[in-house]
């Protein structure tokens, strides 16, 4: 990749004892760690995946590195997010993130930016930086980040995981995008996220430190990055495999006939996102006597707790079972986080179900504000 224009700095004597292992390498060397110092790195998201890159990124050495989240530590993230520690929950992930790179090595620069990622600064962030990690777990921020990339010219360094299976790639303008490889975005709440179906903690730290390794190598301008290919990790079975691909000559983004231009012009939220009616968690005990809770959960979820009345039937199975539930009662719809809730909701909605809900943040909301009924 091009080398931003940057001030050249001799390295001191003490950068010089940290990073001997990579000096040995004849491809790192003494210029090449002086490239990573002078580099300059964006991480969106700083969850399961961005905790490992984060932290090998700084240790590595490169110059500055934007950290993009505006969320904060939750309990349920240490598994995993191990950036963090039990003290730091509450707190604003990018502000701590930050802390522990300084921490981690005091000779580079965190920018911590506790701002959402969305059609509005997307651009402007990675056109500051020379490669980007895309860390996130939601489709409409992957679309985003990618499109973004394509068109400031910056590489986009992917990574995916959900239970035991990760996913990693390289796009850019010059190679294959995202949009290439999945032109459009599964339909809202059909795929579930790793806080509806869970994943195994370890695998984060595979697929995020293999995002670094991408990132280290493209900023050293070495190797063979994985553009127009996916690699596929199956933890479970300790397994790899690649599927190669092209360029969609098609693509609205990077296509012979692009006609995607500004990330502005698309939409990346999910199309049901404000069809249906939301309920605050804090607002369920006003309700539930008017309102029967529908509990669209897998059997492998509802063993963490219920709400005593609830009608448990999965999301999974609702099609075939939409003939058990009464067109004529008010549901209230509710899964573990609210993704696949909002498309169970919008499914009966289009089924002709006129009273239809939709408890915003799920059952794990619900469960903080009511002891004593489980995690769910």
């Amino acid at each position: 990749m091009a080398e931003r224009a940057a001030p050249t700095r001799a390295l001191s004597a003490h950068e010089l004892r940290r990073y001997s292992r990579h000096l040995l390498m004849p491809e790192v060397a003494l210029a090449g760690q002086e490239r990573l110092s002078r580099s300059r790195a964006l991480v969106v998201g700083a969850g399961g995946l961005g905790s490992p890159a984060l932290q090998y990124l700084a240790a590595a050495g490169v110059g500055r590195i934007g950290i993009v989240d505006d969320d904060v530590v939750d309990e349920t993230n240490l598994q995993r997010q191990t950036i963090f520690s039990a003290e730091d929950v509450g707190k604003p992930k990018a502000s701590v993130a930050a802390e522990r790179l300084r921490a981690i090595n005091p000779f580079v620069a965190p920018d911590a930016i506790g701002v959402r990622f969305d059609e509005s600064n997307a651009r402007a962030l990675v056109a500051l930086y020379d490669v980007v990690l895309d860390c996130t777990d939601r489709f409409p921020t992957r679309y985003l980040v990618n499109d973004a990339c394509v068109l400031e010219g910056r590489p986009d360094v992917y990574g995916s995981i959900f239970r035991f299976d990760g996913q990693v790639s390289v796009f850019s303008r010059e190679r294959p995008c995202y949009r290439c490889l999945y032109p459009e975005p599964p339909p809202a709440g059909s795929v579930p996220t790793c806080a509806e179906g869970g994943v195994l903690g370890v695998l984060a730290g595979i697929v995020g430190s293999w995002q670094a390794s991408e990132a280290l190598k493209l900023l050293l301008g070495i190797g063979e990055p994985l553009t127009g290919r996916l690699m596929l990790i199956d933890a479970l079975g300790a397994k790899t495999r690649e599927v190669r691909f092209e360029r969609d000559p098609e693509c609205v983004l990077c296509g012979d006939r692009a006609r995607l231009r500004d990330a502005r012009e698309m939409r990346y939220e999910d199309e049901t996102s404000s069809e249906t009616e939301e309920v605050a968690a804090s607002e369920v005990d006003d309700v539930l006597g008017e309102w029967t809770l529908l509990d669209v959960r897998e059997p492998h979820e509802v063993v963490l707790g219920i709400v005593p009345g609830s009608v448990n039937i999965p999301a999974s199975r609702l099609e075939e079972r939409l003939h058990e539930l009464d067109s004529s009662q008010r549901y209230l719809v509710a899964c573990r986080v609210g993704q696949k809730s909002r498309w169970a909701a919008q499914r009966l909605r289009d089924a002709g179900f006129a009273h239809v809900r939709h408890l915003h943040g799920g059952l794990l909301a619900y469960a903080a504000h009511h002891e004593g009924f489980g995690i769910f």
